[in-house]
């Protein structure tokens, strides 16, 4: 399965016209970005890495190879072991001119932050991973994630939730995501000693994605469900906790609690988030069928999705009319979006729920039909469809969702008349359940109200028992002296 799509803030600072920059004004975008990361380094202000963060990103398709040699001459101390390892890594160009810088570097400053260092780490990585060189890119990740192992610094956890991700896409992208397993669950754990949070949340969703790529839905949600909970400090890994959640719960069988995570996840998502957001909505259509719902027309004409999502609205008219064999028809022509979607083991599931459409509207159309009639109409191809219709219908009563009667003798099914369902229990208790809905959402609502705190109620009560006092005093005064006449006096 395809990695989820990357969800980026654009920061207004850097222009997001698509003519080509120079060189150099890239490379000054670098240099600014080093001192931001230097100044939140020294200062430990974490909001300034998340900053310089975002400012990178938006650089990622101006990065070039001598770009990338002029920065790290400009970053780290030439000759040093890391500017050494780093430099290997890019490929040499001749038709290339790097710029010469004639300004003081970074690195000229003792002692050397180890967040710009991480940062030419994570620079070097995004460069190799864009350009398809994902050997050197996975050697590259390998000795940052060495060295990180070293580093204990909250402003050095943001660069690093940064690495992990590329760290797991460049074994990825080499087929070797399963090596990287045990690494991953080291890591967390020692994101959970130190206290890093926004690792956590990075490395649990990876490692999730690693056991989901391979199939391994039970040892997912053993990891999930043992992790440590807290507040989620980033949208985007929160936005893809709940995705995975909701893959999870779906081969659970647990489809209300996986619509719930998947609906969220789609909602949460930047609008930039293309990719991840159509990911969402082709599993949350699946579970919504699974569940007997027919998803509305918007769902498959939201902007920019009507192409991603074209097999799934044909899936659902077959799955809404009950056309066993348009739903065969549509489960061939789209095998290799289902393949590659991952979602062909849930569509085996809809079957049942295409044949108990069907049977549904056959029972409302005739009061009572032959079950060889029935074979025909739900297409039944098997070596003896009366006796496959006359199961299907005794199941679909067995299970609520007729309300008829089998004739065996004259093979027919007899359909019920439709009564008066206000002479049911059935007005009653949807009243009763809508009823506790509202009692609930009352209780939640006052439960989320804040109260001041006990000594703050104390001072309040103190000043209003002076004014009382007071008023008490002044209202005596007034009275002795007679001042309050016209209080007194019946205006009629």
């Amino acid at each position: 399965m395809m990695q989820d799509a990357e969800m980026k803030e654009l920061p207004a600072s850097v222009s997001s016209s698509t003519s080509p920059s120079t060189s150099p004004s890239t490379l000054q975008h670098l240099k600014e970005i080093v001192s931001l990361i230097e100044a939140g380094a020294y200062a430990r202000e974490v909001r300034r890495v998340f900053r310089a963060i975002r400012l990178t990103m938006a650089l990622r398709r101006r990065l070039k190879a001598s770009v990338i040699f002029s920065f790290l001459n400009f970053a780290l101390p030439p000759g040093s072991d890391v500017h050494t390892k780093l430099s290997s890594f890019i490929p040499k160009e001749d038709d290339c001119e790097m710029e010469i810088d004639s300004a003081s570097p970074a690195a000229a400053k003792l002692p050397l932050p180890a967040e710009i260092e991480i940062f030419c780490y994570l620079i070097v990585l995004i460069f190799l991973i864009d350009q398809k060189k994902y050997d050197e890119a996975v050697a590259c990740a390998s000795a940052s994630i060495a060295r990180l192992k070293n580093l204990n610094r909250r402003t050095v956890d943001v660069l690093a939730s940064r690495l992990y991700s590329y760290y797991s896409l460049s074994y990825q992208l080499t087929g070797n995501l399963a090596e990287i397993r045990g690494n991953l669950l080291a890591l967390h754990r020692t994101a959970t000693l130190r206290r890093d949070e926004l690792g956590q949340e990075t490395l649990l969703n990876l490692l999730l994605f690693n056991y989901l790529h391979y199939n391994l839905y039970d040892q997912a949600e053993k990891l999930r469900s043992k992790a440590p909970r807290f507040e989620a400090h980033s949208n985007q890994q929160f936005c893809r906790y709940l995705f995975y959640l909701g893959k999870i719960r779906t081969i659970q069988l647990e489809y209300t609690d996986a619509k719930e995570s998947l609906l969220q996840a789609a909602r949460k998502a930047p609008t930039a988030a293309r990719g991840f957001r159509v990911q969402c909505n082709k599993w949350a259509i699946i579970v919504r069928l699974l569940l007997g719902e027919i998803p509305e027309r918007t769902v498959f004409t939201q902007k920019g999705m009507e192409i991603a999502l074209r097999p799934y609205f044909e899936l659902t008219n077959a799955v809404r009319i009950g056309d066993l064999e348009r739903f065969k028809t549509v489960a061939e022509k789209f095998s290799c979006t289902f393949s590659s979607d991952r979602t062909n083991n849930l569509i085996v599931r809809l079957r049942h729920n295409v044949i108990r459409t069907g049977i549904h509207n056959i029972s409302l159309s005739y009061s009572r039909i032959s079950l060889a009639d029935v074979a025909k109409k739900l297409r039944l191809n098997s070596e003896n469809p009366i006796a496959d219709a006359e199961n299907i219908v005794t199941k679909a009563i067995r299970d609520g969702a007729i309300d008829a009667t089998v004739d065996h003798a004259n093979g027919w099914m007899v359909s019920k008349e439709t009564g008066d369902i206000y002479s049911t229990n059935e007005p009653q208790i949807a009243l009763n359940s809508r009823i506790a809905f509202c009692l609930n959402m009352h209780n939640d609502a006052v439960r989320a109200l804040r109260f001041p705190s006990n000594s703050q109620k104390e001072k309040e009560s103190a000043e209003k028992r002076r004014e009382r006092r007071q008023q008490e005093k002044e209202l005596a005064k007034n009275i002795a002296e007679g001042d309050d006449d016209d209080f007194l006096t019946d205006p009629m």
